[in-house]
């Protein structure tokens, strides 16, 4: 159990969306791998917005795996050029929080980035965030980044 444990905790699963707090979240994760030598499970999620009552929160008006698999590379290419740190990339279909925290069992750490969504609208919309501190397996870094617009 232990070299299991030893092999998660040298994983770290980072969220990543096309926005800019979440390419810092990625530049940090990789950075973190790179001192650590960990490897990056970088995770899209999408969705179908017929099976979530159509709100597409993920990806502005994106519910297309494809659409979120070029975003997910684009940003991966843009943040990981050189460093020798394996960027592994996983696009999967569900909800951005039980995507990340699915994604983060038996990883040593899980990274997000921060929208910077705050008092009333943070609360109206949620957080995914929030929601992973609450709820994930293992330690959580928040990165962030500019606001969005």
């Amino acid at each position: 159990m232990a070299a299991a444990q030893q092999n998660g905790d040298r994983r770290i699963v980072v969220g990543v969306d096309g926005s800019p707090s979440s390419r810092e979240a990625l530049r940090w994760a990789v950075r973190q791998a790179a001192l650590t030598g960990s490897v990056v499970d970088a995770v899209i999620a999408w969705h179908d917005p017929a099976s979530y009552g159509g709100y597409a929160w993920l990806i502005a008006d994106t519910c297309d795996a494809d659409l979120a698999a070029k975003t997910l590379s684009e940003a991966v290419d843009s943040v990981s050029a050189g460093g020798g740190v394996t960027v592994r990339q996983r696009v999967m279909e569900g909800s951005p929080a039980r995507v990340l925290l699915d994604a983060a069992k038996g990883a040593g750490l899980l990274v997000v980035g921060s929208r910077g969504h705050g008092g009333f609208a943070g609360m109206l919309l949620g957080s995914v965030s929030q929601h992973c501190v609450r709820h994930s397996p293992c330690p959580v870094v928040i990165i962030r980044g500019q606001r969005d617009s």
